[in-house]
């Protein structure tokens, strides 16, 4: 049986000799997709000053890129499934080129809104798209484990890279520069790709349900909307309405796709084990992290002092952790087993965040240095794991689907995580001890005490300043512990949810 199984193998690999340039393609476009995401949370202080959008404006600035893409993940990866996945990437990445020039550009609130929006459009082509097309490529499932091991290494080295790039480009150019960097990375990828990428699809796909596909964006969007909204204004009757109206959406979606004949999304996937822990696994991971990482880059720049710049450069030991477990992930878990990697993954990425919860204004960088690197090594065993459970679960016909749902999980993870610890920490926070005079704003957020500062006696202002610091890095500390709760636990319901579950053998 081996004997038959290896040549056949062997011809497929041979069949796609540009393999690894064809990953070196589909990285590119994971790595601005990385970087898209993290770079306007540095811009948005010069945004804000040269297009003076109102408080709501703002908010809508920062997040309906992150709406957008959540609401059509699914209904992009499926439709990647129909049309082919090279196409809808290729596609996708010339129209994220083109928007990131009217992003550049905008001059007014409402089409900077709109620019975001279209450019989450074009993002939600991509990141399954990607996924998919490695799954289809690397038939060899060593090879395939390594793939998808860059393939996440370079979504982690671009979370470091947007601000530390960002940070640099705002300091010597203009805000909408940080934009303008996806041009010469997307011609690139759209030239070598045309040559490179293979074209894939669901050979039998049936029609692409529309009414799925408004379910979907209305259900994703209105529980995402929600649960920020709450984060930040508390439980209020608009956004709870929009709320149960984006339940009752996701709920008649998973009601439509069990009666379709060709769904949208084939909601069996969820039957294999291995599949439902890996996207479980992902979620609470995500909800544990992305607020704590949301809010220490507040910690470097507001608390301790430290530029744009050097606090991207002071995160990038994560990404160094990331990147190096990554591409060593699934040759460990096929040496040990699936779910001794998540689990210890999850369990180092729990106890560094414990370690976090000792910060105070003046803790020196090595420990936080080191926490960051355990973080990036846990989560870079852990994710790129379960993503290679994800792929290998489903049939290649549906790997675009499936590609979705994961990075799904990763988008309403960081909503949730932003929302429940991002409320920890401001409830914390807003009872900090001030002098007389002070500002309200002040007790918004720490960016606003800052603010609030320059329009204080000098005196005051010390005195404001160092109260509302403290306040926030105990909130940081409450939240870390949190957040290190929920990793631990997630590592001990993957080490029960992932027994048995192996990664293929090419032997």
């Amino acid at each position: 049986m081996i004997s038959t199984l290896q040549p056949a193998i062997a011809t497929e690999t041979e069949k796609r000799p540009g393999r690894w340039l064809a990953l070196s393609v589909l990285v590119l476009a994971v790595l601005l997709v990385a970087v898209d995401a993290t770079v306007l949370g540095l811009a948005t202080p010069y945004i804000s000053e040269d297009l003076k959008p109102t408080g709501t404006q703002l908010l809508w600035i920062g997040d309906v890129y992150s709406f957008v893409i959540a609401g059509l993940l699914v209904s992009m990866g499926s439709l990647g499934d129909r049309i082919g996945r090279k196409k809808i990437l290729l596609i996708g990445a010339t129209a994220f080129g083109a928007i990131s020039i009217l992003n550049a550009y905008a001059s007014t609130p409402e089409l900077m809104i709109l620019a975001r929006a279209l450019l989450g459009v074009a993002g939600a082509t991509l990141m399954p798209a990607t996924l998919a097309l490695i799954r289809n490529i690397f038939h060899d499932p060593r090879e395939r484990s390594l793939a998808v091991g860059i393939w996440g290494a370079t979504a982690s080295a671009g979370t470091a890279v947007g601000p530390v790039a960002g940070g640099f480009l705002l300091e010597h150019f203009w805000w909408g520069s940080v934009f303008l960097i996806n041009l010469p990375v997307m011609a690139v990828l759209v030239l070598v790709g045309i040559k490179t990428l293979p074209e894939s699809k669901n050979p039998n796909p049936g029609p692409w349900d529309l009414i799925s596909v408004v379910l979907s964006l209305i259900g994703v969007i209105g529980v995402v909307y929600a649960v920020k909204e709450a984060a930040t204004r508390g439980f209020e009757l608009p956004s709870l309405a929009v709320g149960i109206l984006g339940a009752a959406a996701l709920y008649w979606f998973v009601r439509r796709q069990l009666t379709l004949p060709a769904p949208l999304l084939d909601m069996r996937l969820f039957r294999n084990r291995g599949f439902s822990a890996a996207v479980l696994a992902d979620l609470l991971t995500i909800i544990g992290l992305s607020g704590l990482v949301f809010f220490l880059s507040q910690y470097l720049q507001l608390v301790q002092g430290r530029g744009p710049f050097e606090a991207g450069l002071a995160e990038i030991p994560a990404a160094v952790g990331a990147v190096a477990a990554g591409l060593i992930a699934g040759r460990v878990a096929r040496r040990f087993s699936v779910r001794a990697v998540v689990a210890g993954g999850l369990a180092a990425v729990g106890l560094a965040l414990a370690v976090l919860t000792t910060l105070n204004q003046s803790t020196g960088y090595p420990l936080l240095g080191a926490a960051l690197l355990v973080v990036g090594v846990g989560a870079g065993f852990s994710f790129t794991v379960t993503a290679d459970v994800i792929l290998s679960s489903v049939p290649k016909e549906q790997a675009g689907a499936a590609s979705a749902v994961s990075e799904t999980a990763y988008e309403l993870g960081a909503a949730l995580g932003i929302a429940v610890l991002g409320s920890i920490v401001t409830g914390v926070y807003r009872g900090f001890a001030a002098p007389a005079g002070t500002p309200s704003g002040a007790h918004e957020s720490l960016g606003g005490a800052v603010e609030a500062a320059a329009s204080m006696p000098t005196q005051a202002s010390q005195e404001m300043l160092t109260s509302a610091r403290e306040a926030f890095v105990s909130g940081l500390s409450v939240a870390s512990a949190v957040g290190a709760t929920v990793l631990l636990a997630t590592a001990v319901a993957a080490w029960f949810m992932l027994k048995n579950q192996e990664l293929e053998d090419a032997g």
